[in-house]
């Protein structure tokens, strides 16, 4: 449907230069396919203008599509997460469709000033660990479509570097000019 009618549909995204605006591109690159990406100002008003029909695709994160799809008022295909989530674990992954090489997650964490004592670092990640995984945070966190990592800092600078790499080359392939 999609290549049958190449520059007719329109893929909504959450703003240029974001995760899912770049798993759009990753896919629509993937796939050679000829889509217009629409960026909007945030998720809620890209969610919205699936929900009333005026952008038909949307690659999106999970918080602010996971009620619209519990609700039934829009219908996800895939997650482009490496496993299912645990807010819609009906929902297939994208390699589970057919897709592989699709995975983008929106990771978040704690940053501090280069040149903080390590000692910071250490009590910081310390007690962000424990506040991530008690029950009531996994519990929220879980029902927005949010997962606790709790990477070490280590870990966490391994994923930025490797993120940064493997978007990189999907802004230049799609020629994304921030602005």
């Amino acid at each position: 449907m999609l290549r049958a009618a190449p520059g007719k549909y329109t893929i909504a995204n959450p703003g240029t230069g974001t995760p899912p605006h770049l798993s759009g591109e990753l896919f629509k690159h993937a796939l050679k396919l000829e889509t217009t990406s629409v960026p909007f100002g945030g998720g809620g008003p890209m969610i919205q203008s699936v929900v009333g029909g005026h952008t038909p695709i949307a690659f999106s994160s999970m918080p602010p599509a996971a009620p619209q799809i519990k609700a039934g008022t829009i219908r996800a295909l895939a997650v482009t997460a490496p496993k299912r989530s645990i807010a819609v674990p009906d929902i297939p992954t994208m390699a589970e469709v057919g897709y592989p090489g699709q995975e983008g997650d929106t990771p978040q964490g704690m940053l501090v000033p280069a040149g903080t004592p390590q000692p910071i670092v250490d009590f910081l990640y310390r007690e962000l660990v424990k506040v991530m995984r008690t029950e009531d945070v996994k519990q929220k966190l879980g029902n927005a479509g949010l997962e606790v990592v709790a990477n070490t800092p280590q870990e966490f600078a391994t994923v930025i570097k490797e993120d940064g790499a493997k978007w990189g080359k999907v802004v230049k392939d799609a020629g994304i000019k921030l602005e």
